[in-house]
């Protein structure tokens, strides 16, 4: 009985195996390489899949996903004999499972080596200024290098992006220099264009200024003068209107004198020939009331025949002891 249990237990095992070789489930956006006897036989799609136990095997499980793959930095040299390191990175996606697994030992190394090549030659064309300036020019060229080569393996070339760049550190010393001093420049040419607008702003305002404060003046000198010419009239009309005769005129003359003398050094001064004939008039007046102007000495302050002008003396007396 033992021997029979043990070989129903090795035939349920084997059974199981089988079942479970039999049966093959593929991921969404995956596939695999069914091999019969060692020879290519189908492509397993994502599923549920049957294949023959002990006869066909998977060979390969593929993913059909796009793939990201960053390569390490690459010496570079230039047009102008400078070396540079270049980070790349591929993106890239399976389209034919048996071509990825037949046609090429190991996509992902020949991908590898065939953008380290490309990118040579690319930037071997190149100066350094126009390798740090056309980065989408070498992407573009990159990829369809890439695209071209690669599709005969069943790979897609997606996109190839540069990550970094890197001179050798002499220049970038002189292009950080030079960055520099670009900077100071614009930073003086800034300062100077602002000191200039506002020199040009201050020159504005103080024209502005100059220009109101004339135009203040002259209306000022305007309104002067008018409310001068104004009281002039009024004065002028008003005396009129009061018809003022000889004697009030030769007062007020005489009220103008002390004014005329008022200061230590005036020594001498004119006085015009009006004032003459109304200081006649008014001694004549004072003369009917049996009086004189003690003081002054009117014989040589009327009108001198010609329009002249009189002189009148200031005489000074002596203290009394």
């Amino acid at each position: 009985m033992q021997p029979i249990i043990i070989v129903l237990i090795i035939l349920v095992v084997l059974v199981f195996i089988a079942l479970i070789k039999t049966i093959q489930v593929i991921p969404q956006a995956s596939a695999a390489i069914v091999e019969r006897f060692g020879r290519y036989t189908r492509t397993l799609n994502a599923g549920l899949n049957i294949v023959v136990p002990f006869i066909d095997s998977i060979r390969n499980r593929i993913d059909l996903r796009e793939q990201v793959v960053p390569f390490p930095p690459q010496p570079v040299i230039t047009q102008d004999n400078l070396v540079v390191n270049i980070d790349t990175v591929i993106y890239y996606q399976v389209t034919d499972a048996r071509a990825a697994t037949y046609e090429v030992a190991s996509y992902i190394q020949a991908i590898e080596q065939l953008t380290v090549t490309t990118l040579r030659n690319i930037i071997g064309g190149m100066d350094l200024e126009r390798t740090l300036t056309s980065r989408e020019e070498i992407n573009a060229a990159l990829r369809g290098v890439l695209d071209e080569a690669t599709g005969k393996w069943g790979i897609r070339v997606n996109r190839v992006e540069l990550k970094a760049i890197e001179p050798p550190t002499s220049i970038q010393d002189s292009m950080e220099k030079q960055m520099r001093a670009d900077r100071d420049k614009r930073a003086a040419i800034l300062q100077a264009e602002g000191v200039r607008q506002s020199e040009i702003l201050r020159a504005e305002g103080e024209k502005q200024s100059a220009i109101l404060r004339a135009e203040g003046e002259a209306k000022a000198a305007a309104l002067r003068a008018e409310g001068e010419a104004q009281a002039i009239r009024t004065v002028f009309e008003s005396i009129h209107a009061g018809d003022p005769d000889q004697k009030l005129l030769s007062y007020q003359y005489l009220q103008m004198l002390p004014k005329i003398a008022e200061g230590d050094a005036n020594k001498l001064w004119i006085v015009p020939s009006e004032i003459g004939d109304a200081l006649k008039g008014l001694s004549g007046a004072f003369g009917n009331l049996g009086g004189g102007m003690p003081g002054f000495n009117t014989g040589n302050t009327g009108n001198t025949g010609n329009g002249s002008n009189g002189t009148v003396e200031r005489r000074e007396e002596p203290p009394v002891d």
